[in-house]
């Protein structure tokens, strides 16, 4: 050991960082040796989704030898077998050491196996393909003050996006969310015009449209592709008598007389959110409303110290923030700006009856009017 170099790492930290209680110092490192653990792992959950595995495990009855899973998914064996051992070591997957098999729980296949299921979480993986690809843009931006637009990301984040945020709309869009905005279900059921802003591929507005059916839905998104998907995927669900899609920004897409018009987690994304709400204010027919939904995340930081908080807040800082950034306008909001400050910005855009219509774990759903 050279001469400069101390004898143990707690006696090295008085002095330039004051005295360090040993075990409270050795706790904080196991987390992050978990965290490393946890962030190393997440490429694995993003290959058994994206190639099938969990779901594989789950129509096996949830149980498997590596051989078998390998031979259901035409995968190689010896790639299986060790993706399987990540698994067990991260008490996703059981082992069972005498007959050799490996076991996804049922409550486990419900968050990864199953793409309609509520609790359905893979596509956050999918995400993190785009948000660690983007590390080096964000290392310039932290230093120059400048964005990275959404279309600066690989397409992993818009794909990611729409798998991860879509069981949650299925869950709870429908059923809750908008029975919670008075008034505006009635309209639906008999025959509205509805906006949705910012609509990525368009499961928000297609959920819509198959529950309405009298009602018409036209969703916006600045994204080329994202609009070139929802199409696609409206015509494969026989929707084009009552859906369309079309590329516009927040400030500028085109209409008026909106009974609805809707915000699924992205005015918190837009470099002038004020400007967007203005728009949508300005579109709506007598009586209507917007739908404002945002990320179930606090302006005190304290109280984001939780799993979700911590998910959100880190995607504002990969993705949401950036995004705002890269725009120019004259706020920058983040993902948890606070139901405050969103209702200020709301109220000053013409839109001056704001509650809180319905939450859930993930989101919060406010409803404004003129």
């Amino acid at each position: 050991m050279p001469e400069s170099m101390p004898d143990s790492m707690p006696g090295a930290m008085p002095g330039a960082m004051g005295a360090v209680d040993e075990d409270r110092m050795m706790e904080f490192l196991m987390r992050v040796i978990t965290d490393a653990g946890a962030a190393a792992s997440g490429l694995c959950t993003s290959l058994g989704d994206r190639l099938g595995l969990y779901t594989a495990m789950a129509e096996a009855g949830g149980t498997v030898s590596a051989a078998e899973l390998a031979e259901r998914t035409g995968m190689i064996e010896r790639y299986v077998a060790e993706w399987l051992a990540v698994q067990v070591a991260g008490e996703y997957v059981t082992y069972d050491p005498e007959s050799g098999r490996y076991t996804l729980p049922p409550e486990h296949a419900a968050v990864l196996a199953d793409p309609t299921a509520p609790t359905y979480a893979a596509g956050f993986f999918t995400m993190l393909q785009a948000m660690f690809g983007s590390e080096e843009m964000l290392m310039e931006a932290f230093r120059t003050g400048e964005g990275v637009g959404w279309e600066q990301h690989s397409p992993a984040l818009f794909s990611g996006a729409a798998k991860f945020f879509r069981p949650g709309y299925t869950a709870s869009l429908v059923g809750e969310w908008l029975p919670a905005m008075n008034g505006t279900e009635q309209k639906l059921r008999s025959g509205a015009e509805v906006a949705d802003v910012g609509c990525g591929y368009g499961y928000s507005t297609m959920l819509m449209a198959q529950a309405y059916p009298n009602s018409h839905f036209h969703g916006f998104d600045f994204h080329a592709p994202s609009i070139d998907a929802a199409r696609r995927i409206a015509t494969e669900q026989g929707l084009g008598d009552r859906v369309s899609f079309d590329v516009a920004s927040a400030q500028d897409f085109p209409g008026d007389g909106y009974d609805l018009v809707t915000f699924f987690d992205c005015l918190h994304d837009m470099g002038d959110p004020g400007a967007a709400l203005h728009h949508a204010a300005d579109s709506l027919a007598d009586g209507g409303a917007c739908m404002i939904v945002e990320p179930n995340a606090s302006e005190d930081v304290r109280a984001n110290a939780n799993p979700v908080g911590r998910a959100i807040t880190a995607a504002s800082v990969a993705i949401c923030l950036p995004s705002a950034l890269a725009q120019h306008g004259p706020k920058a909001l983040g993902n948890h700006a606070g139901e405050q400050t969103m209702r200020s910005i709301a109220d000053d855009a013409g839109l001056h009856h704001w509650r809180l219509a319905a939450e859930t774990p993930v989101n919060r759903v406010y409803a404004a009017s003129r």
